[in-house]
């Protein structure tokens, strides 16, 4: 035999030992310490995962967590004929196969995101596996994995001889780094890292807190079970020369309608300018509609907003827009239009999915901001920053940048927030968030305000944004 040969009967010989190993852990109860954990990844899936999706689970064992996450579509993978045989009688709605992870050949299209759940250690090959993966990704699909802490392995050993946890055969051990490593030489990217499970066993009371509170926060979530990381394909296929749609909010802002029409650059395959006028006390309805006049070369559309507040003219512009980027521009000139390129090449090239304005790199202008605005937005970025799980340095710019698909995949998932935001900046950032979309920044030069007085409160507002913290902390953080 040689040598390539022994290293294939290798291969098939750990296969072949995890298929009847897991064979016969189907015909045994469940453990008590495993089904509660089981339970926790249940409910963080649940929360990463929004409902309807297109699911395929790598290693679904008996299927309980891709049920979980009530996909529209929902494909398992597993190497055990037992462990799919009662996946399949437990959930007839869902499609469960016999197959090798590192050789995969599914008759499906491009699922939105794939589980990879206590399974990366117990594969023969990762980075085959991962390479196998790719033929099943689109450009929005996220692999989420969750594989167990180097601290727990003396625990985990003890529980499992006292009967406590599920057995194994020995296991790999990849720490995080590993991990993000196979990642990036197989093409993908990593875009989050935390830490979850504290409390592996049920306590009444003592488990939920620890697992809901605790394990987010220092110095608690150093000693978590679980380690968790989500990952996005790199190298697929994007729209080529991709349009544009930029929405420009306007109340009282008679004075730079006619400068932004002349200063709002073309962009990519086309540049619809839509203006959502916000029933003004001054004359800007009609100078945006004397502008759209004079200006016939551009592709503009001026609506009235039906609420208050930005976040509803952002909305309304948004659900009037024809382009696959979706830009917000503030009507005020406070961030050059004739920066938008740079955020448009972003996002055509693939680099990023949500593109965030960020003004406090580069010194302002003079007036620019105020002393106290400029303390709250760094409180806020660095708030929200943690909350998120991805670095905002600028909350509150009024420029930001996104695909509409991903727009109306976050409208889509609106309840799980609600309506609740004036501004528009933290809507578009949660939903972002809990699709995992990959954020960058862009820094801007922040101009002063030359026309009319700013629509925001300090006080009032700065007391709302602390109310939004608290709630996000709830939606996001704390699950």
């Amino acid at each position: 035999m040689t040598a390539f040969e022994t290293f294939r009967q290798e291969a098939a010989d750990y296969l072949a030992a995890r298929r009847t190993f897991w064979g016969q852990v189907s015909r045994s109860p469940a453990s008590s310490w495993g089904g509660y954990y089981r339970s926790r990844l249940c409910t963080v899936y649940r929360h990463l995962i929004p409902e309807g999706a297109r699911v395929l689970e790598i290693g679904c064992g008996r299927g309980e967590l891709l049920a979980a996450v009530r996909p529209a579509v929902g494909v398992g993978i597993d190497c055990s004929p037992e462990m799919i045989e009662q996946a399949r009688l437990a959930h007839p709605g869902l499609q469960f196969v016999v197959a090798d992870a590192h050789a995969l050949t599914l008759d499906a299209q491009a699922f939105d995101y794939v589980i990879l759940s206590d399974i990366v250690n117990d594969l023969w090959d990762v980075q085959s596996m991962l390479g196998e993966l790719r033929q099943f990704c689109a450009a929005h699909t996220r692999l989420l994995f969750n594989f167990h802490s180097h601290l727990w392995s003396l625990p985990l050993g003890l529980a499992r001889r006292l009967g406590l946890a599920t057995p194994n055969l020995p296991q790999n051990w990849l720490t995080r780094h590993d991990v993000a490593n196979l990642l990036e030489i197989t093409g993908f990217e990593p875009l989050r890292e935390w830490e979850e499970v504290l409390a592996p066993l049920r306590v009444p009371v003592i488990s939920e807190l620890a697992n809901r509170y605790l394990a987010k926060v220092l110095p608690f979530r150093w000693f978590d079970l679980a380690n968790l990381m989500v990952a996005r394909p790199l190298g697929k296929a994007i729209t080529p020369q991709p349009s544009v749609s930029v929405v420009v909010a306007a109340r009282n802002e008679s004075g730079h309608i006619e400068e932004l029409m002349a200063r709002i650059p073309e962009m990519g395959g086309g540049t619809q300018i839509l203006f959502v006028e916000g029933n003004s006390t001054d004359d800007t309805y009609e100078a945006i509609a004397r502008a759209i006049a004079r200006h016939p070369e551009r592709n503009c559309c001026l609506l009235k907003q039906p609420g208050k507040g930005k976040g509803d003219a952002v909305r309304t512009g948004f659900a009037a827009a024809t382009g696959d980027i979706l830009m917000i521009l503030d009507a005020d000139i406070t961030v050059p239009p004739e920066d938008l390129p740079r955020f448009y090449a972003i996002m055509a090239n693939g680099q990023a999915e949500f593109v965030n304005g960020v003004r406090l790199v580069y010194p302002m202008a003079d007036e620019a901001m105020r002393f106290a605005n400029l303390v709250a937005n760094k409180f806020f970025s660095w708030a929200f920053s943690w909350l998120l799980g991805q670095a905002i340095r600028d909350t509150l710019c009024g420029t930001k940048v996104l695909w509409r698909s991903d727009y109306e995949r976050i409208a889509h998932n609106r309840s799980y927030f609600g309506d609740f935001d004036p501004f528009g900046d933290f809507d578009l950032l949660f939903g972002a968030a809990r699709l995992n979309l990959k954020i960058m920044e862009v820094p801007i030069r922040y101009r002063a305000r030359r026309y009319g007085e700013t629509n925001i409160s300090r006080w009032r507002h700065g007391w709302l944004l602390l109310r939004m913290v608290a709630f996000a902390a709830r939606r996001i953080k704390f699950v």
